[in-house]
């Protein structure tokens, strides 16, 4: 009789139980950030292959003749500007400092002992004791010795920096890529000890057909994609348009600055370049944020009436700043997702805030 009694009040309540338990299933609305297209002037671009070309690239030589004693740096190994690469023998330059402070000392001491003499030669001088033959013999040792000081305060200040020049420095911050000398090796003057490329600041060159080279523009933006990086782009610009034409291919090379702040592009990568040619025209646009890439495919997350969100497959044109052209899916004032959208899924309800763009 317990056990039915106990049944029949489990069966009173399940109705108040069952919703909680829905009401605690149910996710609560993702927060999101969205924009509108705009319908904006854009330019239409050619596509054209390039090449990763290191803008800073140097053989580090030394400066003094020495024996390597000290590798520091090595091929791969990053360095900062200023820091050692490469140590030369400095012992023999050390200890001729140290004679050339010495000798420094005893003539500074020379010195001011003339200087005092020409002082008391100047009084018996101007008392009508001294004669001027003996008075042009104390300045003749005084000047002689200024001379000496001279020198050997030239001679310290040489060695010291050919002590400082014992050690070679990066010119620059970039990437060993390689050795030229070895422990052991005796350098001369002017001899490369290691070869150091700038891997922060790059070029991307490019072989213009002459029909478009009237359409270039230097400062122009460009977008850089690598064949190495599928669905990793970065933003370019024409720094240099050559207005010397290959005579075979009749195309003219353009440089393409890029910056490599993740340090994923390689010198000598193939690229594809952007390059924005041609005439105006109206078109949409949307954030570069709102587009998202996997693999080969390129989609949106657009922002319905209901606050829920659609995938829309999209195909994206020329570049205009922080936009990009949209061909033929949105029509301007259409919502879009561009914070928050890497981690929705469609028909997901979203929560969201407007987020402002400002058109270039």
């Amino acid at each position: 009789m317990k056990h039915i009694t106990a049944f029949a009040l489990y069966l009173v309540f399940l109705p108040f139980f069952v919703p909680s338990m829905g009401v605690a299933q149910e996710r609560p609305p993702s927060p999101v950030r969205y924009t509108e297209a705009k319908e904006h002037e854009v330019r239409r671009a050619i596509q054209l292959p390039g090449s990763v070309e290191a803008k800073t690239s140097s053989l580090v030589a030394s400066e003094v003749e020495g024996l390597v004693v000290d590798l520091v740096a090595h091929e791969g190994q990053a360095v900062r500007k200023g820091q050692p690469l490469v140590g030369l023998r400095k012992d023999h330059l050390e200890l001729e400092l140290e004679a050339g402070k010495a000798e420094l000392r005893e003539a500074d001491a020379r010195l001011k002992q003339a200087k005092r003499n020409l002082d008391r030669s100047q009084e018996l001088f101007d008392s009508k004791v001294l004669s001027s033959e003996q008075l042009d013999d104390s300045r003749y040792e005084s000047d002689a010795w200024q001379g000496k000081v001279d020198q050997l305060s030239s001679d310290i200040a040489r060695l010291e920096l050919d002590i400082s020049r014992s050690t070679v420095r990066a010119p620059f911050s970039g990437i060993v890529v390689a050795e030229r000398t070895d422990l052991g090796q005796w350098v001369g003057k002017g001899q490369p000890v290691l070869e150091l490329m700038s891997l922060y600041e790059l070029e991307v060159r490019v072989e213009v057909p002459e029909r478009h080279f009237r359409e270039l523009t230097a400062g122009a933006t460009t977008q850089v994609s690598f064949e190495a990086l599928p669905g990793y782009e970065v933003e370019g610009q024409v720094v240099a348009i050559i207005p010397r034409a290959n005579p075979q291919a009749r195309t003219f090379p353009v440089k393409v600055k890029i910056t490599n702040k993740e340090a994923r592009i390689g010198v000598g990568m193939l690229a594809k370049v952007s390059l924005p040619a041609g005439e105006s025209y109206r078109a949409t646009v949307i954030p570069k944020d709102a587009v998202l890439t996997r693999g080969d495919q390129r989609f949106v997350y657009r922002l319905n009436g209901d606050s829920t969100v659609d995938m829309v497959p999209v195909k994206t044109g020329a570049r205009v700043g922080q936009w990009v052209e949209i061909q033929g899916t949105f029509e301007p004032g259409t919502k879009v997702i561009t914070r928050g959208n890497e981690r929705l899924r469609p028909g997901q309800k979203v929560q969201g805030e407007y987020l402002e763009y400002a058109l270039p």
